[in-house]
């Protein structure tokens, strides 16, 4: 076991190959070609990208977002020495729909890709007024992704961490030989989750402080330590690299008991979750110092300063946990808990430092702002769109003018699967409970938010320039924007041959 302090860090495309495998060496040797046509000349403005995905991490979780309790003086940093949006969204409410629009540039709704892997297919257990679609089980191997995209274009492509998107393989979370991230244009791929609580929670006897850990140490991860010594190779070309972290999803959970008690400190002594929050925020804690490592080691590396970072969540925080205070709503559903989490982008002498960014923006805008930046040649059908004239321009309008056309998300499922009768039916601000979630999708369309839900085909429209807590739907009171909204949405759904729920076989009225 190996202690890192905790202030190490603070200073300092064709597919028309029949098989995986077939596919995989198609992109090696457009890669090797496209790299030995590229090395000789390599454009200067072509960076490094360097992705870091975090599990389940609210939008109010990190300190220059306003927590008043959890320490994060990495992110602090890097979101000083780059740019902070406000209202950055993730593709989904859920792990496996999140990262898989993430990857492909496709919302849920074209994708059919809107819940989370299963280890085999089927439906949703519960008897509801609504049956949502079947699970969807794998990515299919004919969407292109960014690593494949840029894999194409002479760039080095690595991932570590959770990938998410294809049946449990052998465990839980396990990656597929079929669909794992090298059938998906990863051509460096370690699967480790590192010293996560999944590490260990199968062994009770486990689930306990470790003794001898002396105050401000941490535990190796060694999921960020492979990431690293990817960093510490010599690179003769660019490279894209996703570390993608299983922190701070649940269990919730640490080993650390000088940080637990450090937060148990901080928190209010009479709040109901004081012990969990405690736990949470050792967690987010955590994740700040491996972020922290791996910016260190690539600082060390050199390329820190031709390095295109970005730092985003899958999706909103868990409620039993995160909160996500003061918005509404939480991970699987779409009020904005749900679905805004933090997004930081940090790339020296191109992107000015100390920015705050108020542009409304989404994980889906990852695959065309990297294709444009590796001049790389994406699928046409992309849903997002380049953020280099956000990075550019701090002043586009926060509106979102700028954007060609609205976002769009689409959960038609059901949560919580065990306990859904028994689960909370009205969807609160912090009030740690896992609610009901029903079938619903949702626009944003410059300041108006419409969700539409589909048990009784009823909208809510928001203003979000003055509402963005969604306290007051004003559709009755703005019923021409509530109509063009929800006209948008359903035009949306429907070029994009949206998966709908229908009404459920085994279900009676009382």
């Amino acid at each position: 076991m190996i202690l890192r302090p905790w202030s190490i860090c603070c200073g300092g495309a064709v597919r028309s190959a029949s098989s995986p495998s077939a596919r995989a060496s198609l992109f090696a040797v457009l890669s090797v070609f496209c790299c030995g046509i590229l090395s000789s000349n390599e454009p200067a403005e072509r960076p490094h990208i360097l992705l870091i995905l975090a599990d389940d991490l609210g939008w109010s979780d990190l300190g220059f977002y306003g927590n008043e309790w959890f320490e994060t003086p990495h992110l602090d940093r890097l979101a000083e020495e780059g740019v902070r949006f406000t209202q950055a969204y993730a593709a989904a409410p859920i792990c496996s729909a999140s990262r898989a629009a993430l990857l492909t540039g496709k919302t849920t709704a074209r994708l059919g890709f809107e819940f989370v892997t299963k280890p085999e297919a089927g439906h949703q257990p519960m008897v509801t007024p609504l049956r949502a679609p079947p699970f969807t089980l794998d990515l299919p191997l004919d969407e292109v992704t960014i690593a494949e995209s840029l894999g194409a274009a002479g760039y080095e492509t690595a991932f570590f961490g959770k990938w998410h998107l294809n049946r449990h393989y052998q465990r839980y979370l396990g990656w597929s030989p079929t669909h794992g991230p090298k059938a998906q244009g990863f051509s460096i791929a370690e699967e480790d989750f590192g010293n996560h609580p999944y590490s260990y929670w199968r062994e009770k006897k486990k689930r306990s402080f470790l003794d001898g850990v002396p105050d401000g140490a941490f535990l190796e991860d060694s999921l960020t330590q492979r990431a690293i010594r990817f960093l510490e190779r010599d690179h003769d070309r660019p490279f894209f690299l996703m570390v993608s972290h299983f922190y701070v999803h649940d269990p919730n959970h640490t080993r650390l008991r000088w940080l637990h008690d450090r937060y148990l400190e901080k928190v209010p002594a009479d709040h109901p979750r004081r012990d969990a929050l405690a736990h949470y925020g050792a967690m987010v804690t955590t994740l700040d110092h491996h972020v922290g490592e791996l910016l260190g080691a690539l600082e060390e590396s050199g390329h820190a300063d031709d390095t295109l970072v970005i730092f985003t969540s899958d999706n909103g925080g868990h409620p039993n946990y995160a909160g996500n205070a003061p918005l509404r709503g939480s991970k699987w559903n779409l009020y904005e808990g749900g679905i805004r989490v933090p997004f930081l982008a940090r790339w020296p002498e191109k992107i000015e430092a100390g920015q705050v960014n108020e542009a409304s923006v989404w994980s889906i805008d990852l695959f065309p702002t990297f294709a444009e930046l590796a001049e790389a040649d994406p699928p046409a059908n992309l849903d997002g769109q380049s953020l280099l004239p956000v990075f550019e321009d701090p002043e586009l309008d926060w509106t979102g003018e700028w954007r060609e056309k609205p976002l769009l998300w689409h959960f038609p499922y059901y949560h919580p699967e065990k306990g859904y009768h028994d689960a909370p039916a009205e969807i609160g601000i912090d009030d740690g409970f896992t609610s009901q979630t029903r079938p619903h999708s949702a626009v944003r369309d410059g300041p108006w938010k419409l969700l539409h839900f589909y048990e009784d085909e009823r909208s809510e429209l928001y203003d979000m320039a003055e509402d963005e807590v969604e306290d007051a739907d004003v559709s009755p009171y703005f019923e021409g924007e509530a109509e063009g909204a929800r006209e948008r949405l359903l035009d949306l759904l429907e070029s994009s041959g949206a998966r709908l729920p229908e009404p459920h076989p085994d279900f009676s009225k009382p």
